[in-house]
């Protein structure tokens, strides 16, 4: 059997990439991109799957949210911020329903590519190419903005290092305190829409209240102060995947060197594609979007071409069949994994499925069918007597209005307020912690009935 290749990619079929159509400037941007430092480290990505072992043992939950596409015109350190504010609230409140540890990873410092359901898009009677997110092409719907540019590769890589470098201090200068963190909580459960949270966010204070009185505190353990945070993105532009691949000196294997977690979308996962080809040859964890279209065949051929050692935590099957459809396909999906006795994480990615167009024209998803397929996923699961490892969400830590509901009543009308994204609507942060709180009780029901089948 030949070694895999950084490169073995190319030799495969390739679908929802862009064609450039300078070869010359290409080349030089994929040679200046292989000269840079990696952005993440081969013992972090090792970190990572060791913690997402965990969590498909049921020792652990993951939260996986951040971004649609992150673009360049609203990068900002607020934006970093705000998101990864409303992250760490979402992973206290789920914390204390699981009652294990949670993982969490952001859709960030590398989520710029985006596939697409047609090559071109029509406005007004013109038709052009179709905008693949800021890492490819321009938002703007002119012929000079679409043209695939390889020099936005670039400018990717200087915000994805940014984007880390500022999450890399978040994460242990102290913002991440958790006494912080829950005061931020209170004030949004203070709010009078809110009042149905309150009493979950009070046990949690009682429970930091009597850390404190115990001597558990940040002056005195400084985990409480700190947080593992990782990076997560599509690997849709292989260019740039190849580009920031790099070979870990410590273990002789490949290491995806863009974020610590990439993962295969919907569109992508063809078995003898490119993408697969490519992903199943670093050690990063990798995720595969399963979708309705998903066989068994096919699941168990992806599972055994991506996970070959059935290594613990290297792959996360990330469930997007759409409210009221769970119960069709993920029976038939967790069966196949039982057959090849596969080690997985079972997460609901409950957005992708779950997109319409509003009463105003405005593409949006309403709050109640994400909640809807969140809760249908742990029903399969209890029936199914497997494991609901995580949730993975698109959101922003803005007070967007993009979906509709939640307990501050976005409304189709109001979508046209602030609706910021340049591709799928997103979850705004009070819209995220009201999740975060409604998944927090389905996980403590589910530890009850744990605990109670543990002592009968």
């Amino acid at each position: 059997m030949t070694e895999w290749q950084k490169s073995d990619w190319r030799a495969k079929p390739r679908v929802q990439m862009p064609d450039y159509t300078d070869e010359a400037k290409l080349k030089a941007v994929e040679a200046k991109l292989a000269s840079y430092p990696p952005l993440v480290f081969a013992g972090e990505a090792r970190r990572l799957k060791a913690h997402l072992g965990k969590v498909s043992r049921g020792e652990a939950f993951l939260l996986q949210g951040g971004d649609c596409a992150e673009s360049f015109a609203e990068f900002s350190a607020d934006s970093i911020r705000d998101t990864f504010k409303v992250m760490l609230q979402m992973a206290m409140v789920l914390t204390f329903g699981a009652k294990v540890p949670v993982v969490k990873v952001g859709r960030m410092a590398g989520q710029m590519a985006k596939p697409r359901s047609a090559p071109t898009e029509v406005i007004s009677g013109t038709e052009l190419p179709s905008y693949r997110g800021d890492i490819i092409n321009g938002f703007d719907f002119t012929p000079e903005a679409r043209i695939p540019d390889p020099d936005r590769m670039l400018q990717a890589y200087t915000q994805a290092a940014a984007t880390l470098n500022l999450l890399r201090a978040f994460s242990t200068g102290g913002f991440a305190d958790v006494h912080r963190v829950h005061a931020w909580t209170l004030g949004w459960t203070g709010a009078p829409e809110a009042e149905k949270y309150r009493a979950l966010s009070e046990q949690i204070s009682n429970a930091l209240d009597f850390m404190s009185a115990a001597g558990l505190n940040a002056a005195t353990n400084h985990e409480l102060e700190t947080v593992e945070f990782y990076t997560s993105h599509e690997a849709l532009l292989l260019e740039y995947e190849e580009a920031l691949c790099r070979l870990d000196s410590t273990t002789g294997k490949w290491l995806a060197g863009s974020g610590h977690m990439i993962w295969i979308g919907d569109r992508t996962r063809q078995p003898d594609g490119a993408h697969v080809e490519f992903c199943k040859g670093v050690q990063n964890p990798i995720g595969l979007k399963c979708g309705p279209s998903m066989t068994s065949g096919h699941l168990k051929s992806l599972m055994n071409s991506l996970n070959p050692n059935n290594e613990p935590g290297r792959l996360t099957l990330i469930a997007r069949f759409g409210a009221g459809s769970v119960g069709e396909h993920l029976p038939r999906l967790i069966k196949a994994v039982q057959e090849e006795g596969a080690n997985v994480v079972w997460t609901c990615d409950a957005m992708h499925g779950n997109t319409i167009k509003s009463s105003t024209g405005y593409k949006t998803r309403p709050f109640e069918s994400v909640l809807r397929e969140v809760k249908e996923f742990f029903a399969v699961h209890n029936a199914e007597g497997t494991i609901p490892g995580g949730v993975h969400f698109e959101m922003t830590g803005k007070d967007v209005t993009e979906c509709t509901g939640g307990v501050r009543a976005v409304t189709d009308e109001d979508l046209s307020d602030r609706y910021h994204t340049a591709c799928d609507p997103r979850l705004n942060a009070s819209q995220s912690l009201e999740l975060a709180f409604l998944v927090a009780e389905e996980l403590s029901a589910r530890r009850s009935k744990l605990d109670q089948a543990a002592t009968a």
